[in-house]
């Protein structure tokens, strides 16, 4: 599982591991890299778990008198059911908006409000469709039935909005110092994060046991609106968004990677306030969690804490849902997306997920690709041949856990094609299975990557992110060291067998973005020699 930054567009977490390293920077000293990464860290790590299930981890830094917290659930967009895309996402959305206690002025009076509102507009919309599903004009009696729905439901949001105390959990947390308040959901995995005062521990647990116990769904309909606009702005009119969703959908025909995280509109859409109590009740308990905690921190005191306001939350549920494995492809899939924007493409072949022997050797791969200005897709398609304006790699596509995409990403220099550069790439990879890559360049790739892990655990921030994402995906946060360890016994011959084993015609799909101009398709992706 590589550290290495996805130059994606930006989804949520589709590449875990360096998306909070910004937090808290400016709270937290320098630490000795080393210290931080070397084997004395599996002596320092205390490991505590709850009897609900709930894995803590902390490592004690004094440098600053600040904590930084990671909550890591492993679930994610792949724990959804067909129809109910979106789910994890807008929870995520919906965590934000309070509890019982906290985001409401009464909630004693709010209750029964937000109750007979979630039942008139799940009513409303059920009759809305119907009407929209008919081949005739809606009756008289429908019409009138829907309109009165309406008025009704537009007078319980008036008298719900009356009682909502907006982002106050936001606002505790700056008032006390707080900052990197933020959470993120992927396909694996849904995060919050926070750094504060290490005297504003109690406040946090207060507040986040509580969130994980008694959240209160209020502005549901409103919080799905700003979804829909979300996933607008992100997918339907972004050029490179719309392409990676449905170069996304068409590598993956039965495992959820292939659904996007934020979900698909009509799914959004038809999201009530009930799918989203279950989904929560079924995933989102303590035995799915992780919480990693770096910085000024006593580990007893931190553990009496957690126990007293965590260790009173009820288990989830044992999940009995299976995931649909995707089936080995059996020919290259090509799909072009017409956009006014400028021609860019994708090409991914499926590759294992984290636990395979070969998914370490792909992060060697997608270093020696695409790690810097002297990798080698940098510096033959950008600066010598200068076919490509921008070229990038990932090595786990859209998510770590299953069995996932290696992707390459690049947008032509004009006036070259996509059709020239995507050529040029499979000359790069027919390379890489022709050549051994020299003992100089993969050492200087091997140290790279294990700089790449130490930074990302340089601030109290990542290494609570590090932590908690190991222990969430591999199950054991040991899994930093071991990785290391993997990724250094890498050697020049697996990287010709996984590369001759992987990078095949039959194996890949390829997705374009054609610039559409003027209500004409340019075609931007001409064969130009591409090996078929």
């Amino acid at each position: 599982m590589s550290n290495r930054v996805c130059v994606c567009p930006t989804f949520h977490v589709s590449r875990f591991t360096l998306c909070f390293l910004a937090m808290a920077i400016s709270l937290v000293s320098n630490v000795n890299v080393l210290s931080a990464a070397s084997p004395s860290l599996a002596e320092r790590v205390v490991e505590h778990r709850l009897a609900n299930g709930l894995t803590v981890l902390m490592v004690e830094r004094h440098q600053t008198p600040v904590v930084s917290i990671n909550i890591t659930f492993a679930v994610g967009g792949i724990n959804e059911q067909v129809g109910q895309t979106g789910l994890a996402h807008f929870y995520e959305h919906m965590a934000f908006k309070g509890t019982r206690t906290v985001g409401t002025r009464d909630y004693e009076k709010e209750k029964p409000i937000l109750d007979e509102l979630a039942r008139v507009g799940t009513e409303l919309e059920r009759r809305q469709r119907a009407i929209a599903q008919k081949t005739s004009e809606a009756t008289v009696e429908e019409q009138a039935a829907v309109d009165s729905l309406q008025k009704r439901f537009m007078d319980l949001q008036a008298q719900a909005s009356q009682y909502v105390v907006g982002n106050e959990v936001a606002l505790l947390y700056q008032r006390h110092g707080g900052v990197g308040f933020n959470a993120s959901t992927g396909k694996d995995l849904t995060r919050y994060t926070i750094s504060l005062p290490s005297n504003r521990l109690p406040l946090w647990a207060a507040i986040e046991a509580d969130r994980m116990a008694n959240p209160v769904l209020r502005e549901f309909y409103k919080e799905r609106g700003v979804v829909m606009e979300e996933r607008r702005l992100r997918n339907d009119d972004s050029p490179n968004g719309l392409l990676f969703e449905t170069f996304t959908s068409a590598a993956f025909r039965a495992h959820g990677y292939g659904v996007p995280t934020i979900g698909w509109g009509s799914d959004i859409l038809s999201l009530t306030p009930a799918d989203a109590e279950a989904f929560f009740k079924a995933h989102y308990g303590p035995n799915r969690a992780t919480i990693a905690l770096a910085g000024d921190l006593d580990p007893k005191d931190t553990i009496d804490l957690i126990e007293r306001t965590f260790g009173k939350i009820p288990a989830a549920p044992d999940s009995t849902a299976r995931m649909a494995a995707e089936p080995e492809q059996r020919g290259e899939r090509r799909v072009e997306v017409e956009f006014d924007a400028e021609p860019s493409i994708i090409i991914g072949y499926h590759k294992p997920g984290l636990g395979h022997p070969d998914d370490d050797v792909f992060d060697v791969i997608d270093a020696v690709l695409s790690d810097g200005l002297t990798s080698r897709l940098h510096r033959t398609l950008v600066r010598e041949r200068r076919l490509a304006a921008s070229i990038s790699s990932s090595a786990n596509h859209p998510g770590v856990r299953e069995p996932n995409l290696f992707i390459i990403m690049a947008t032509p220099l004009a006036p070259h094609t996509t059709g020239e550069v995507e050529a040029a790439i499979y000359e790069e990879l027919e390379r890489l299975k022709q050549e051994p890559v020299s003992p100089k360049e993969l050492e200087r790739v091997i140290n790279n990557l294990d700089a790449d892990m130490v930074r990302a655990m340089r601030s109290n921030s990542g290494l609570a992110s590090q932590l908690a994402l190991y222990q969430a995906v591999a199950g054991d946060w040991r899994d930093i060291l071991k990785s290391r360890d993997r990724v250094s016994a890498v050697t020049a011959a697996d990287v010709q067998r996984v590369a001759a084993q992987y990078f095949t015609k039959s194996n890949r799909t390829v997705g374009v973005l054609v610039k559409k101009s003027n209500g004409k398709t340019v075609a931007a992706a001409q064969n130009n020699g591409v090996a078929r």
